[in-house]
């Protein structure tokens, strides 16, 4: 399998906002989602996406501000971060799956995906 390759990370203020890019190379998984780790944390899910049915979710800290969509001809995953707080400081991974552990939760754990991208640095400075 072809690891994901993340892009568009960076730094921003707060308030400001930002995209990342996961091109998974075709391997077209049903299940796809965007985890985040911060120093001396565990890593945790951010969003994730059924791509079959679009379903969707959202860890609590982000619901309302991060969008995860999926460009199913380019097979891209994709994160808006608006409105980025100090908090969502941290390294941005994506990760694939064709089964979860468990539905829906499984979208948000991180023990459903076996396909990681190297992870990408969002620093919000406030």
């Amino acid at each position: 399998q072809v690891p994901p390759v993340e892009s568009g990370g960076g730094s921003v203020q707060a308030g400001g906002s930002l995209r990342l890019s996961c091109s998974f190379f075709g391997s077209r998984y049903y299940y796809m989602a965007w985890f985040r780790q911060a120093p001396g944390k565990e890593r945790e899910g951010v969003a994730g996406i059924y791509t079959a049915g679009l379903a969707k979710r959202y860890a609590e800290s982000v619901e309302g501000r991060f969008t995860v969509s999926h460009d199913n001809a380019e097979d891209t995953l994709y994160l808006q971060m608006d409105n980025l707080k100090a908090e969502d400081t941290g390294i941005y991974y994506c990760a694939g799956s064709r089964t979860l552990a468990r539905w829906p939760e499984g979208l948000l754990e991180a023990r459903s995906y076996h396909n990681w991208g190297q992870g990408t640095q969002v620093t919000v400075s406030s």
